[in-house]
C-alpha cells in the first residue's frame, strides 16, 4: 500500500477536496479521461517523446478535476456514495482491519493475472506462428 500512498499524496486530497469530488460531474468526467490516457500512452508509437505531453496534460486534468467542481447538493447517486465510500473505509480503518483488508485487496488484484500472462503467451505464439509463415513463403 505504500505506491498507492504516494499516489494520494501526490494528488493532496482534502476533506474540502474529496467533497468536491463526491460531485458526480467531477466523477464522470475523471471517468472519461482515462480512454483520453490510454490514447496519450499509447500515442508514443506515432508521436514518439511528443506524447509526454498528452500524457502530462491529461495526469493535470486529472489532480485539477476533483477541485473544478463545487459539493454536490445531494450525495444521494451512485457516483457520490462511491467516492466517499472508497475515502471513508481509508480514514476510520483500525492497523489490525487495514492489514487483513489490504491481503485481500492484493489477492483480487492478482487474481486477473494468470490470465493475462495466457493472453499475452497466446500472442506471443501467433507472432512467432506469422513469422514462421512468412520466412516459408520467402523461401
Amino acid at each position: 500500500m505504500r505506491f498507492e500512498k504516494s499516489i494520494a499524496a501526490a494528488f493532496a486530497m482534502s476533506e474540502e477536496v474529496w467533497a468536491r469530488h463526491a460531485n458526480p460531474w467531477s466523477v464522470w468526467t475523471r471517468y472519461a479521461t482515462f480512454p483520453m490516457l490510454i490514447l496519450s500512452i499509447w500515442s508514443r508509437v506515432w508521436f514518439g517523446w511528443w506524447a509526454l505531453i498528452p500524457i502530462f496534460l491529461t495526469l493535470v486534468w486529472l489532480w485539477l478535476n476533483p477541485r473544478g467542481f463545487e459539493k454536490p447538493s445531494s450525495t444521494d447517486n451512485w457516483a457520490s456514495k462511491a467516492v466517499l465510500g472508497r475515502r471513508n473505509p481509508r480514514s476510520t480503518f483500525d492497523d489490525c482491519t487495514h492489514r487483513r483488508s489490504e491481503v485481500l485487496i492484493h489477492a483480487l488484484r492478482a487474481a486477473p493475472q494468470p490470465s493475462v500472462v495466457a493472453h499475452a503467451w497466446r500472442q506471443l505464439q501467433q507472432m512467432a506462428e506469422g513469422h514462421r509463415h512468412t520466412e516459408r513463403n520467402e523461401q
